[in-house]
């Protein structure tokens, strides 16, 4: 087992050393993050853009789009850990201890409060904001046909997830994750939220032999739910489907909100270069152009008013009904644990 973790520490290290040097004497910093593909075409054309304006700067980018929390711990632990790392708050708990205070970074003013508490630990902001993540309900427009669901209380919700399950299609679908209770667990308390959202599946989601090989999504674009609980991250692909009518309202309850960002490790050798990054990064024009890709909900309010057609602003009015869960370093073993006693 130590042979193992000791290779693949290796393996995550390697490029650190063959690009560790550079023309011109340029300072070399290294950041990672995960990403799909259009977030790493964002990210590669912010990266050349600094560089262009910083040429004494060198971002060796780090891209590990799975199990990225299981190899950054790796390099924590190997001390071999990138200078600027991209993360979420779940996880801020479990590496405070190894970021600095980026609290004298920014202008609090210009992000919405739940991000910045989002992204503080023990009265320290330890990442700056790039986004918020809140849940909303994207429906279908030919199954959904109300002319109003904006205004619904839980009971008409509850009420729709029964209209429209039938042979044709399922009210909503769920995953098996307790994340993906929370919201439901916010509006009902714990113990009926829990039971709330386990007998979803079978009553009016399906259940994994149902769904197959599809994804929630798929299901969803392909007509086979009338709502779907995602993120603004499932936004791209869902407004980009052709023919596809579609509507976003707001989770008729309360929901959690999470936030991602940058962060330093106290260990670089290269922290003003590392700020100078992440000023960038988190520039009013970087995040617009996360923004109108339809990636993110930005954590800058500035930002946010690139959200501007109706459906989008329902990720902004979510805010207002969001809950901030304060996380502790012990949260991933918790979560995994409850998903076990719960779903298993």
């Amino acid at each position: 087992m130590l042979k193992k973790l000791f290779l693949l520490t290796l393996l995550l290290i390697f490029p650190f050393f063959i690009c560790s040097c550079t023309k011109n004497n340029q300072e070399v910093i290294t950041f990672s993050s995960w990403g799909s593909v259009t977030e790493t075409k964002i990210l590669n054309k912010i990266i050349t853009d600094f560089e262009k304006e910083n040429p004494n700067i060198k971002i060796n980018f780090m891209h590990i789009p799975q199990n990225y929390f299981q190899k950054l711990h790796l390099l924590f632990a190997s001390s071999t850990e990138p200078d600027v790392v991209f993360i979420n708050n779940l996880y801020i708990p479990f590496y405070a201890d190894k970021l600095e205070d980026l609290s004298t970074m920014i202008e609090f003013d210009k992000y919405y409060t739940q991000s910045i508490k989002a992204m503080s630990y023990d009265k320290k902001l330890l990442a700056v904001p790039r986004d918020i993540s809140n849940f909303v309900l994207y429906y279908n427009k030919s199954i959904v046909k109300e002319l109003d669901c904006s205004n619904l209380s839980f009971e008409q919700f509850d009420g729709m997830l029964k209209k429209y399950t039938d042979k044709n299609h399922y009210g909503i679908g769920i995953e098996r994750d307790i994340f993906y209770a929370e919201p439901y667990i916010l509006t009902l308390g714990y113990d009926k939220g829990i039971e709330y959202y386990k007998n979803l599946e079978g009553k009016y989601a399906p259940n994994p032999a149902q769904i197959g090989s599809l994804t929630l999504a798929q299901m969803f674009i392909q007509g086979k739910l009338a709502f779907y609980m995602s993120g603004r991250w499932m936004y791209p692909k869902i407004s980009e489907t052709k023919n596809f009518p579609f509507g976003i309202i707001v989770f008729p309850g309360f929901i959690s909100i999470d936030a991602s960002g940058w962060a330093i490790s106290k260990n670089s050798k290269h922290k003003d270069s590392a700020k100078l990054f992440i000023k960038y990064l988190s520039s009013k024009k970087s995040i617009d152009y996360f923004t109108t890709t339809g990636l993110i909900v930005p954590a800058r309010k500035d930002s946010a008013q690139k959200l501007n057609n109706k459906e989008e602003k329902a990720f902004l009015d979510a805010i207002e009904k969001s809950k901030i869960l304060q996380r502790d370093k012990n949260y991933p073993k918790k979560r995994d644990k409850m998903n076990k006693e719960i779903f298993n």
